[in-house]
Formats: C-alpha cells, sequence, structure tokens
C-alpha cells in the first residue's frame, strides 16, 4: 500500500535567462546602428565667387592688463570705470556699430574688467566682439 500520494512537478519555464537575451539583442542593434545624418531642411546655400572681397572694416582692440587697466588700439584709458571706457569706444568707433571689436586680456586680469569691457560693447551696441587667445601648442 502506498500512502504517499503521487505529486507530479508541474512545469515550470523560467524566463530570466530569455528577457536577458532580448535586452541583451535590442541593446546591441541600438549601439550598432548607424543614423541617417542629412538635412531635412531646404536651405539655399550662398555661391562663392572667385573675386576678391573688399577689405574688412578696421577692428578695435580692447587690451586689459593684469592690474586692470584698459587700452583701446594701444593708448591706455585714464582710469577703469564704465563711463570712461563707453566713451572712448564711442569716440574710436564713430557711428559705424559693425565695427569688430577684438578683446585681448591678460591671463591673469580679474574676470570683473574683462566682463566691463564686455558689457561696454554691449550697452554701445557693438556686437562683433572675438577674445584674443595665444596657441598653447606655439609656446
Amino acid at each position: 500500500m502506498n500512502l504517499k500520494p503521487n505529486r507530479q512537478d508541474d512545469v515550470d519555464l523560467n524566463l530570466t535567462p530569455l528577457i536577458d537575451v532580448v535586452f541583451l539583442l535590442l541593446i546591441f542593434f541600438m549601439v550598432s546602428t548607424t543614423f541617417d545624418k542629412q538635412s531635412k531642411l531646404k536651405i539655399q546655400l550662398p555661391e562663392a565667387s572667385a573675386s576678391a572681397t573688399t577689405q574688412a572694416p578696421e577692428s578695435v582692440v580692447i587690451g586689459i592688463d593684469a592690474k586692470g587697466h584698459y587700452f583701446i588700439n594701444d593708448r591706455q584709458l585714464v582710469n577703469t570705470q564704465l563711463k570712461t571706457l563707453k566713451l572712448a569706444l564711442m569716440k574710436t568707433v564713430g557711428k559705424d556699430k559693425k565695427t569688430p571689436l577684438i578683446l585681448r586680456a591678460d591671463a591673469k586680469t580679474p574676470h570683473q574688467s574683462v566682463v566691463r569691457a564686455m558689457d561696454a560693447a554691449a550697452q554701445l551696441g557693438l556686437t562683433r566682439l572675438s577674445i584674443a587667445t595665444l596657441d598653447s601648442q606655439t609656446q
């Protein structure tokens, strides 16, 4: 006589490895896919001409030394106030708001002096500002 009931083992399907493989395949295909980098905008590009261009307008150089003193085209200003800097820029630039400005500051120049020069140019409507740097490979 058999007093132990017959137990049938339930068939169990473990989906964890299957899900892991599917995620790995998904990641593989996402990484290996190349995306189309073509522009969908219709842009009419300008054409270049072989003729010589006109001479670029004279640029104004704003120099700032390590102590925060301002120089406009190598001429030192009497003080470091914003009002003085604006007046000197207006006198140098005149009415031409498209004159390019080159800001040339010493590496140890206080940040406030550089910001003051940029602020003076912005208040006068001079938007063509570039900051001069040195190439570290040439030193």
